[in-house]
């Protein structure tokens, strides 16, 4: 990781939605180590006097910043989290030891492993069952000791979950959005900020730490290679907050919920809300990967249209609804446009 302070803030959000609680959680870092912070909250442009404003917020530049001049006052990448300080660039040899590897399982895997070489303080790991993957935090110590307090332990858990997530959409290149994120202690007053760092609902209170995602991601290769680690590790903290667009995996997504929602995907605002993005990104996203709407719908609806004709004996007005076509009338004229039979007769040839 690089020790240098970005030139400006014209490439990042200026949008104040970090809460002042984690800006707290590096002060008593500094405070458990017995140093002041003044030089790194001057160094993130924030006020002594702002970190007791109820409510305050700081800018993702703010707090890379203020990161950056912490773990360099600290020598810490860890901000006090663990019983071992975590010396600059251990993270960045985590990820160096996981880009040889052939798929984003492989190498969340490897991090995962390595982390437990750093310190024995949290156990990570990454769980699979059925579609859905997890990566798991578990805490044996907590972060900052005895005295570190809740606002130290949510900070590292929030800290650690967003690196490794903020690393996998880098490898892969590819927005991986979350279907949820779950953590082990109560929601805090600035609950809300968590819609902003985390995709999916969060819950609070719950047995573990972790975030949730679609299980197919694990299975894209790495497209990463070392002149592009050399160039991340020159700036690493952004990767955390790098509002990735593409989405390696959308058309697939897509296809999924046309098949399993039918009745709740008639139209893009509604597709787009389930897969937790806008209506225009949906659209822009298929046109980057050479697809559009209306032929996944046409595809996902053709297929089992003819899967129910073949297979059982329901009226053409069920299969129609099964379909997710709206009435039996629109049913019958797109499938005479895809194979120039109406599907009764389709049937009896079959």
């Amino acid at each position: 990781m690089s020790r240098t302070r970005p030139d400006s803030a014209a490439s990042r959000p200026l949008v104040a939605a970090t809460p002042m609680a984690f800006v707290k959680a590096i002060v008593r870092a500094f405070e458990l180590r017995g140093l002041s912070p003044r030089a790194a909250l001057d160094a993130a442009q924030i006020a002594p006097a702002d970190l007791g404003r109820s409510g305050a917020r700081i800018t993702a530049l703010q707090m890379e910043w203020l990161s950056a001049a912490a773990m360099q006052a600290l020598d810490d990448e860890g901000l006090g989290w663990f019983d071992r300080p975590l010396p600059w660039g251990s993270y960045g040899m985590l990820a160096r030891a996981s880009l040889s590897a052939p798929t984003l399982g492989v190498a969340l895997k490897r991090w995962c492993r390595h982390h437990g070489l750093l310190t024995r303080d949290i156990t990570l790991a990454v769980v699979t069952q059925g579609d859905e993957a997890r990566i798991t935090l578990t805490e044996h110590r907590p972060p900052g000791g005895p005295d570190g307090g809740d606002a130290l332990r949510e900070f590292c858990f929030v800290s650690v979950l967003r690196n490794i997530h903020g690393l996998a959409c880098w490898f892969v290149d590819s927005r991986i959005p979350l279907l949820g994120a779950s953590f082990p202690f109560a929601a805090p007053p600035h609950a809300d900020a968590f819609r902003v760092l985390f995709d999916g609902p969060t819950r609070f209170g719950a047995d573990e730490a972790s975030i949730r995602f679609d299980a197919r991601y694990l299975a894209l290769p790495i497209k990463r290679d070392e002149a592009a680690m050399n160039q991340m590790l020159q700036r690493a903290l952004p990767i955390q907050v790098r509002p990735y667009r593409r989405d390696r995996l959308l058309v697939q997504r897509v296809r999924q919920v046309l098949s399993n929602q039918p009745q709740d995907a008639h139209n893009a605002d509604d597709l787009a809300a389930l897969l937790h993005i806008s209506a225009r990104t949906l659209h822009r996203q298929l046109k980057e990967e050479g697809a559009t709407l209306q032929a996944l719908k046409d595809e996902v609806r053709r297929e089992r249209a003819m899967s129910l004709l073949q297979r059982t004996t329901k009226p053409i007005k069920q299969i129609a609804e099964a379909a997710g076509f709206q009435n039996e009338k629109s049913f019958i004229r797109a499938f005479r446009g895809w194979t120039g039979l109406a599907p009764g007769e389709w049937r009896e040839r079959g």
